[in-house]
């Protein structure tokens, strides 16, 4: 298998395609810690990780609490995916509020610079890891009216850069995935993909003509988390049906 005796801690794993990446990596053998503050229901929790390989759900806040309660649990970690997610705020720009922006920026930038410096002390000493931001390709094509939104996604897309830069020397592979027109929740709720029209409009921006599966998704993670990806890193991957 892919990823047999493989250690990946997953943040935020009810949200984006969380829950079919956290499947994707222990069938393809690894035991996975899955992150989300959701998971302080002891009933949501033992809901998410049922017949999905080896998880283990944690409910922790903070970046530091949760980098060690991944590690704790798995005694090492081999990958760490930031699976980060927040509301794609529509505001022409005169009218969009800064707090929005700064709420934005917290946890789509500030978050994941947290996490990746817990995760990257950790990894540093034992010469190998990979770490993963889950972006968004609004960060490369331009977003007309989501300029928030699209701005705090490409600051973590810099993010990405310039620590597969600072970590290349300790054999740390950091790279982000920067999708967009996924099926997912989070961005594309049942509701709108119920729409015809507003599918039919969606779709005519895609060179492919179709939005992409969250297992789509969750096998390009599987790949990031991999061996297979050893000589990889700084990369930014756009995943969009050819939008970016």
């Amino acid at each position: 298998m892919l990823l047999n005796g493989r250690n990946i801690l997953v943040t935020f794993a009810t949200h984006w395609a969380g829950p079919e990446i956290c499947g994707a990596l222990a069938d393809e053998g690894a035991k996975v810690v899955c992150h989300d503050p959701a998971f302080a229901d002891a009933a949501r929790a033992a809901a998410f990780v049922a017949g999905r390989g080896d998880l283990t759900a944690i409910a922790e806040t903070g970046p530091a609490e949760i980098a060690a309660r991944a590690i704790a649990a798995l005694g090492h970690l081999d990958a760490f995916v930031s699976n980060d997610a927040f509301p794609a705020i529509r505001a022409p720009i005169e009218t969009a509020k800064a707090q929005d922006f700064r709420d934005g920026i917290e946890a789509l930038m500030v978050f994941p610079f947290m996490m990746a410096g817990a995760i990257a002390a950790h990894m540093k000493p034992r010469k190998a890891g990979k770490i993963l931001f889950l972006t968004s390709a609004s960060a490369l094509h331009g977003l007309a009216n989501y300029s928030m939104y699209a701005a705090a996604r490409a600051g973590t897309n810099g993010l990405a850069r310039s620590l597969a830069r600072e970590l290349g020397k300790d054999n740390i592979q950091v790279n982000a995935i920067a999708s967009n027109y996924i099926e997912n929740p989070d961005y594309f709720p049942p509701e709108l993909l119920a729409d015809k029209d507003a599918y039919a409009k969606m779709v005519r921006n895609i060179p492919l003509g179709r939005l992409g599966k969250p297992q789509e998704a969750a096998h390009l993670v599987a790949f990031y988390c991999s061996d297979r990806s050893d000589f990889i890193t700084g990369n930014i991957m756009p995943f969009s049906g050819g939008w970016a």
